[in-house]
């Protein structure tokens, strides 16, 4: 069982995001590594659109393979090189994430792993 944490002794949250959850003693936990727009073939995908589409698609597929799925997901952290893509990227992840509420963190970097790379998205389950 996940409990979502936004005490009243504190703002709301800024945007569609809890700013804690509580996972229960006996959970699953599933941490996945930063997922980026690269598709099966190897191939990245254009544009931040495009590779923020992939790496929600690679996260979903690897939440499947562990019996989970959106709203199983306590944390999502993601990493974008262009300040710009601030404006897509909340766009992408809602219709990934649907109604769910996770913990949640955006940073701007100024490189990822591969210079094509425009963002990396890390995320951390949770499923009694």
């Amino acid at each position: 069982m996940l409990k979502k944490l936004n005490p009243p002794s504190i703002s709301a949250p800024l945007g569609a995001y809890t700013h804690g959850i509580e996972i229960s003693p006996g959970a699953r936990v599933v941490h996945l590594s930063g997922q980026v727009g690269v598709r099966a073939d190897g191939s990245v995908a254009e544009g931040i659109e495009g590779q923020l589409e992939c790496a929600w698609q690679n996260i979903f597929a690897i939440l499947a393979a562990a019996g989970m799925g959106p709203a199983d997901i306590v944390k999502v952290t993601t990493y974008l090189t262009r300040p710009e893509d601030f404006k897509v990227h909340p766009r992408i992840r809602a219709k990934y994430l649907g109604e769910s509420r996770p913990g949640a963190t955006a940073v701007c970097v100024s490189a990822l792993a591969a210079p094509e790379f425009l963002c990396e998205v890390e995320v951390i389950a949770a499923k009694a």
